[in-house]
């Protein structure tokens, strides 16, 4: 009996084998020559942000011509440079972006409306009650956008919200996803000034739950210069290919609720050999940094002047530079 078990199981093995054989032989995908050069140039990080599931999907559908050489987030230009090479095919590069959260529901700033007590995920927590949070639409802290991000590029700050490290972020979106309430979303990496706030309720509601949130006041809207700005549902909204960052509408927010990721801005200066004193120039400043008349020098003052260049704009003998900290004009600036 020991022997026929033993020849009847060996010979199911040999058979089993000749049909995983025969089935590998006819069903493998032989990897060309193109494909692994193109594997071997995207990153390996399997983030899915290109809309495929992992690099070699990625890699597969590039091939095939059913993807565009530049959707690797994590890869930026110049992966999507060399993927456009391989495949012979030019590329019109996109702007790299990157995460931005969109609260500063921070312990002290925004209420809470009861305690917590379960299990410490931001999606566990958005479900009961809708969260904690007085406002519904503010961060709830426990960090599932941490534990997604691949690339160390998200921590929990002291304040108990996220902060993003914008030289390992890739804007490959996975804490985007991850995030229950929707707060952090990918902005152009050029783009220094955001409204930092998703809140559609109505003003009086927001100041009750947050000292800076969007209250919908709409005064940023009619002093930005160029239009960038639009209150669409109870909440700003800045189009980045219309702003230039002048930094009125931080300046003048009653809320704060906008923010820019500019560390030192400009100041203006006004050559008193070429000024004219008409006076347009105070006229337009915001900040009523600028001083002067008829028979006094206009003069800047440089703790007043935020460097939004509007007076600039409209001095016609080109009288006023914009200088950096360190002094130099921007201009000149490369």
């Amino acid at each position: 009996m020991v022997w026929k078990a033993i020849i009847g199981l060996g010979s199911l093995g040999i058979i089993f084998s000749i049909i995983l054989v025969i089935a590998y032989t006819k069903f493998r995908v032989e990897f060309s020559e193109k494909l692994k050069k193109i594997i071997e140039t995207l990153p390996g990080a399997n983030c899915g942000a290109c809309g495929f599931g992992g690099c070699e999907a990625y890699a597969k559908a590039l091939v095939e011509g059913k993807a565009s050489p530049d959707l690797c987030a994590p890869g930026g230009r110049d992966v999507a440079t060399k993927l456009a090479t391989i495949l012979g095919k030019e590329v019109k590069l996109k702007e790299p972006q990157i995460a931005f959260v969109r609260c500063q529901g921070a312990q002290g700033i925004a209420t809470d409306r009861f305690e917590y007590i379960g299990i410490e995920t931001c999606k566990s927590a958005n479900i009961i009650g809708g969260g904690y949070k007085g406002c519904e639409y503010g961060c709830l802290g426990f960090g599932d956008c941490v534990s997604v991000c691949k690339f160390n590029a998200i921590h929990m700050g002291e304040n108990g919200l996220p902060v993003i490290d914008e030289e390992n972020c890739t804007g490959c979106g996975a804490c985007v996803s991850a995030c229950p309430r929707g707060i952090i979303t990918l902005i152009p990496e050029s783009q220094k000034t955001i409204v930092a706030c998703i809140s559609k309720d109505k003003g009086p509601l927001v100041r009750k739950v947050c000292k800076k949130g969007c209250i919908a006041c709409g005064i940023c809207e009619k002093v930005c210069p160029t239009g960038a700005i639009k209150v669409i549902d109870n909440v700003a909204i800045i189009d980045p290919e219309k702003c230039t960052n002048c930094g009125i509408c931080v300046y003048k927010c009653p809320t704060k609720a906008i923010i820019e990721k500019i560390k030192f801005r400009p100041t203006a200066r006004i050559d008193e050999n070429l000024c004219t004193r008409c006076g347009e120039c105070a006229k337009v400043c915001p900040t009523k940094a600028i001083t002067g008349d008829e028979n006094t020098p206009y003069k800047v003052n440089v703790e007043k002047c935020i460097g939004c260049g509007e007076c600039q704009k409209v001095c016609k003998p080109k009288a006023i530079t914009l200088y950096d900290t360190e002094g130099l004009e921007l201009s000149k600036l490369t």
